[in-house]
């Protein structure tokens, strides 16, 4: 569908097709609709019956949400990006204010996405149509902002609207202890019993790129991940490259980056993240994707490219010494992490050396993988019940 047509339905979203709706799940990126869609299923084999409707993506359709908006064209990431599409995102956030309001679910669930979310939600609070404002819907958020990174007041804000938060990192908790919200941990989806690892460590397997799942940072990261890797095969000419895409439009994205370089072009496989993918050394970006690999023990390292206003920012108002998930959570880095200029093409490349060459770069990782496990872990809950909660009591 054209971004002509996305727009249309910004202004006129259609009605749920299956009645009455219990739960609203609005997931705005790729990594969101895929960790929605493995709650809703966890939800739905105890809620049979139950209509959930979705602004969302593939995955959550896929889980049985009745999709009334697809969100992918959406997902964009920093100020800059943000700004310049300012007046589609004011539009989708009215449009969606105006179809909560008349459709009336029971329980809207929020997925990430903070700079849409939680403007939604600050919304439908003044217009009181909320369980904490006088009405009757419940608000609940899963995947927290990350509050512990930045804008760390927001979380006052968040006490006010919401009924609930389900957070999928422990410490999370913690952040949220001076206020009132009810917040659990409710495990990580990467170690819940429908998830398989996209990546699994192989010692034959193919040198892995991840650019990561949205247009910009990918325009911004995957050109230094191949001048890395034209490199490295230079060294290294037996190697298999594996490149992993998100959507058409990544693919297609990434197809005309390599489309400027014609020798590596026949040298890397485009694959879709459905896919599992045997790896022995990854470049992966800071996203979702690069706790997996920390998970499935892959040595590797993190490459961080963004718009330079966006970076500006993020070096005055973000407090934390690492971006990778894995390296936050262990407080050392897994992952070397090479951000802006420093993710250059011969530094990258002698990184991948050492992954393949250096003992110690594996076990580290294998090591790093089994505390991630033991951290992130959660026996007997899970978000499908901490959601189910919610929709039981309103």
């Amino acid at each position: 569908m054209s971004r002509h047509n996305q727009m249309e339905l910004v202004f006129s979203l259609p009605a749920p097709q299956k009645g009455p709706v219990d739960v609203l799940i609005i997931a705005g990126e790729h990594s969101g609709d895929e960790q929605a869609a493995r709650m809703l299923r966890s939800f739905l084999d105890t809620n049979v019956g139950t209509n959930v409707a979705a602004l969302g993506g593939p995955e959550l359709k896929k889980a049985g949400a009745d999709m009334i908006f697809d969100m992918m064209p959406y997902a964009v990431i920093g100020f800059a990006e943000a700004l310049k599409r300012y007046s589609e995102f004011k539009a989708l956030r009215d449009a969606i204010v105006k179809w909560i309001i008349e459709y009336k679910p029971k329980v809207v669930c929020f997925v990430d996405y903070p700079g849409l979310n939680l403007r939604i939600a600050e919304v439908l609070h003044a217009k009181k149509v909320t369980s904490k404002s006088g009405g009757a819907i419940r608000l609940v958020y899963y995947i927290s902002p990350q509050v512990w990174v930045w804008k760390a007041g927001r979380r006052f804000k968040m006490a006010r609207f919401l009924d609930g938060l389900g957070v999928i990192f422990p410490f999370e908790v913690d952040s949220f202890s001076d206020t009132d919200l009810d917040t659990k941990f409710v495990g990580h989806p990467f170690l819940g019993k429908d998830y398989e690892l996209p990546i699994i460590y192989d010692p034959e397997g193919e040198v892995l790129l991840l650019p990561g799942s949205r247009e910009g940072p990918i325009s911004r990261i995957a050109p230094v991940m191949f001048s890395a890797l034209e490199l490295l095969l230079e060294r290294k000419a037996e190697l298999k490259v594996k490149c992993i895409y998100s959507s058409d439009t990544n693919r297609e994205l990434l197809s005309e980056l390599l489309e400027e370089r014609p020798a590596l072009a026949s040298r890397v496989e485009l694959v879709s993240n459905s896919e599992r993918t045997r790896a022995r050394c990854v470049l992966t970006s800071s996203g979702t994707m690069s706790l997996n690999c920390a998970l499935a023990g892959v040595p590797g390292a993190i490459v961080y490219r963004v718009h330079p206003l966006t970076f500006l920012l993020g070096k005055i108002l973000v407090r934390v010494p690492y971006i990778g998930m894995a390296n936050i959570l262990l407080d050392r880095s897994l992952y070397p992490e090479y951000v802006q200029g420093a993710a250059h093409p011969n530094a990258l490349q002698e990184e991948l050396l050492n992954c393949l060459e250096n003992p110690e770069r594996l076990s580290k990782a294998q090591e790093g993988s089994q505390t991630l496990r033991k951290i992130l872990d959660q026996p007997g809950g899970g978000a499908g019940n901490w959601l189910q909660s919610f929709v039981e009591d309103a």
